[in-house]
């Protein structure tokens, strides 16, 4: 054993993923950065070893109900781990979002703002001055009670509703109105209370539409069914429900999801008559601080909002709350995230602004002498944001911590005390430690893939800048940030839109759509999953599992015992296991945890029933397929042509180290994005198709970006246009064309800054990006 003041986190035996029987030593108290490519091992060993091990003792500590369920969800496979101290993990996963969590609610500003308008807010003559619950939209005393503190409500009219006034109501004029024998009754029922359902919409009489839409009556009347020929239909009683109640009933009772986005398609949202969308009771929107409600302040970009608490002074109490908030909006600010506003809704977040959040919080708790796992923190954020990024974990470091962070970004390498090489490549060609040391001695590790960017040693070729086959005018637009901005775009090139973040980017490239001229087609490759439960997973999204259960159906063990390619789905019953319903998991819920995934105690995770694992296709059954990596399933699936073909896209992606059957919910954003770039590439283009990026090389080794731009260049070369939106300046130094938004984010940002090739926006005034982007063109000369 070593002893209790051991500086070192020592590792012994790790063996998660694919490492293999690692053993390392990090120092504590350091800035350490774990690198390697995509898929070397780097995140199953700060990840799944060193925090889920932290994680796993803390939960030993907490309750002795928490170790039984550590014993299902199994403790990470190591030997052991010395000197570790307990660890917070900050990771890109997408919390689930609500609509109720916002920027305020993740950071806790919501909280201080709410404390400082319940204690130093100005209230009308007479008020009584309320708690801080009635500040906040999310509980009964402050919620509005018209919209419950959702600041929208759902209203239909009766356009909405009968999209087609020339039709009679017999001819279905009320498209709400459900199908089949429930649509035929409502008829029948207003029939029977003598209204014409012959006559065309618009003829009648406007009372009467009205009535028949909006009523919120539910007469019971007799209906008498006409006789068709042979069959006898007996009266009966029904009872009428109006289309605005079918709609509304149907949208908020339904279970069913299609049912309920059909309602949805006859309601419009607008924003609450009672609370003109600030969510909140009268009684709180009277009080004021520096002559703001309390949603005018959340409704502030945080850099705006400082400056109003910094006017709002007056008493101890607005003194002391307002530092506070102050204290906490300097640190997010800081993070290069000054244009948020509080009541700025999670899910409209990026996962690296969703990350640097929390980071702020972290840094306002004043923990000490604990381990931060970061994952990626640099992920979206320009260079000259990564600058405050540093600075911050620093900060963290020297309150007595140690950050321990996964990342591809070689200045956040260069700054580290401590860097973990993992490799040499992905997937069963990594897993093993190639150094662990001092930053400047990984230049003598021949084998490592990150030595050869770290210390740039051969200056990249010059590209020749190709030339436009003609322009693409997107705008004027104004949404978010953008006022009337218009830009061009080159066709038959490689475009990067460049800008800090929350300059608006992403707003400009989603204004590109399909109806422009000169776009045959339009793709749009996103970081969304590509799917949210164990089920999804690569093979299935590609559609290369249909192939491959039909090569399976066609085996004669198949035919022979009658297995068809239903078989060999792990969604439907039949082959699958039925303890986990093919989905080799069971959910285990953790009280006041997130619940986690075991393997199902039936199947051991194989997803199916032994019968169906009885069929093998050379010597390998469909569950063994499914544990290939894209790699080496490229190699057993040579001579079948159209698996080859997807396994050939997934790899040229730099997808190899993917096990086939890897979960969706196990995938990060980049790996998403790659897989439908994969999934686009396998298909047959036929004319002028426009690919749009949005940061395709997040999570992306330097080495891998190589590879991605490879293809990317391959469809350029083919005829074909890219628009990325990037921060990585290799990449922007080799495009043909870069339009640059700014200068700053938020309100500061929103206009193009400089558009041109490379080196002439390297040369731009007044561009954040300009200086950065001039010495990676530097390199490339």
């Amino acid at each position: 054993m070593h002893s209790p003041h051991d500086p070192f986190v020592r590792v012994r035996g790790a063996r998660e993923h694919n490492l293999r029987d690692v053993d390392v030593d990090i120092p504590r108290d350091v800035l350490a950065v774990f690198t390697g490519v995509s898929g070397s091992g780097k995140s199953s060993l700060a990840f799944g070893t060193i925090y889920a091990e932290a994680q796993r003792r803390y939960f030993e500590s907490v309750a002795p109900y928490a170790r039984r369920l550590i014993h299902q969800v199994g403790a990470p496979k190591v030997g052991e781990i010395t000197g570790l101290p307990p660890a917070v993990s900050l990771q890109q996963r997408r919390s689930a979002p609500t609509s109720r969590s916002s920027v305020g609610t993740v950071t806790n500003l919501s909280n201080s703002l709410r404390m400082l308008f319940s204690r130093a807010g100005s209230y009308p003559e007479g008020a009584e001055r309320l708690d801080s619950d009635a500040f906040s939209p999310n509980t009964a005393a402050g919620a509005c009670p018209k919209c419950h503190g959702l600041g929208r409500v759902h209203r239909t009219t009766e356009e909405l509703l009968v999209p087609d006034p020339s039709l009679s109501i017999r001819e279905g004029a009320i498209a709400a109105w459900p199908g089949a024998w429930q649509g035929k009754n409502l008829r029948d029922v207003l029939d029977a209370l003598e209204y014409d359902v012959d006559r065309p919409w618009r003829e009648l009489a406007q009372a009467d539409r009205d009535w028949i839409l909006f009523t919120d009556e539910q007469p019971v009347v007799t209906v008498h069914p006409v006789r068709e020929a042979g069959r006898i239909h007996r009266p009966y009683q029904g009872t009428y429900m109006s289309a605005r109640r079918y709609v509304m009933k149907t949208f908020s009772d339904s279970k069913s999801q299609p049912l309920r986005a059909k309602a949805e398609r006859f309601l419009a949202s607008a924003d609450c008559p009672a609370c003109g969308g600030s969510r909140l009771r009268p009684e709180a929107m009277a009080v004021t601080f520096a002559g703001r409600t309390i949603a005018d302040l959340a409704a502030l970009p945080l850099s705006e909002l400082a400056k109003s608490l910094e006017s709002g002074t007056g008493s101890e109490a607005a003194r002391v709350l307002s530092d506070d908030l102050l204290a906490r909006i300097a640190t997010i600010t800081e993070l290069g995230l000054g244009y948020l506003s509080p009541d700025r809704a999670t899910p409209t977040l990026s996962t690296g602004e969703l990350q640097r959040l929390r980071l702020a919080t972290q840094l306002r708790s004043g923990l000490f002498g604990v381990v931060y796992v970061l994952d990626e923190p640099s992920a979206g954020l320009h260079p000259a944001d990564t600058e405050s990024l540093l600075t911050v974990l620093d900060r963290l470091k020297a309150a007595g911590n140690s950050v321990f962070v996964v990342e591809h970004h070689l200045d956040v390498m260069r700054h580290a005390d401590w860097l973990v090489d993992v490799g040499p490549d992905a997937g069963e060609h990594g897993g093993q430690v190639l150094h662990s040391g001092p930053v400047a001695d990984l230049a003598s590790v021949t084998e490592s893939a990150t030595a050869r960017f770290l210390f740039d040693h051969e200056p990249a070729p010059v590209r020749q800048v190709r030339a436009p086959r003609g322009w693409l005018k997107v705008g004027p637009v104004s949404r978010h940030n953008l006022r009337d901005v218009t830009a061009e775009f080159p066709l038959g090139a490689f475009t990067a839109v460049t800008g800090v973040s929350g300059s608006g980017k992403s707003t400009l490239i989603g204004e590109v759509t399909e109806d422009l001229d000169g776009v045959g087609r339009l793709v749009s490759v996103d970081q969304k999953p590509i799917g949210r439960t164990p089920r999804s997973n690569l093979a299935t999204y590609t559609g290369l599992f249909d192939v491959v259960r039909k090569v399976f159906a066609a085996t004669d063990a198949a035919r022979t015992r009658g297995y068809g390619v239903g078989r060999f789905s792990f969604n439907v019953a039949g082959g699958r296991c039925e303890t986990c319903q093919g989905e080799g998991f069971v959910s285990v819920e953790l009280l006041f945890l997130p619940s986690t995934y075991a393997p199902c105690p039936d199947c051991g995770g194989a997803r199916y029933n032994p019968e169906t694992l009885e069929v093998a296709y050379h010597g390998r059954n469909i569950a063994e397929v499914l544990d290939m990596t894209v790699e080496s399933a490229a190699e057993f699936f040579a001579d079948t042509p159209a698996v080859a073909r997807s396994l050939r896209t997934l790899l040229d992606v730099g997808l190899g180290y993917l096990r086939l059957g890897q979960p969706a919910t196990e995938l990060s954003g980049g790996e998403a994005q790659r897989i439908k770039l994969a999934s686009e590439l396998q298909r047959v283009r036929r004319g002028h198709t426009l690919y749009l990026l949005d940061e395709p090389t997040t999570g992306l080794h330097p080495a891998d970006v190589e590879v991605l731009m490879r293809q990317l260049h391959g469809l350029v070369d083919a005829g074909h246009s890219v628009v990325v939106v990037e921060h990585d300046m290799a990449v922007v130094a080799g495009a043909d064309w870069v339009i640059d938004l700014g200068p700053g984010g938020g309100d500061e940002g929103g206009r193009v800054v400089a558009s041109g090739p490379p080196d002439v926006v390297a040369g731009a005034e007044g561009s954040r990006t300009a200086p950065y982007l001039a010495r990676a063109t530097a390199k490339s000369r």
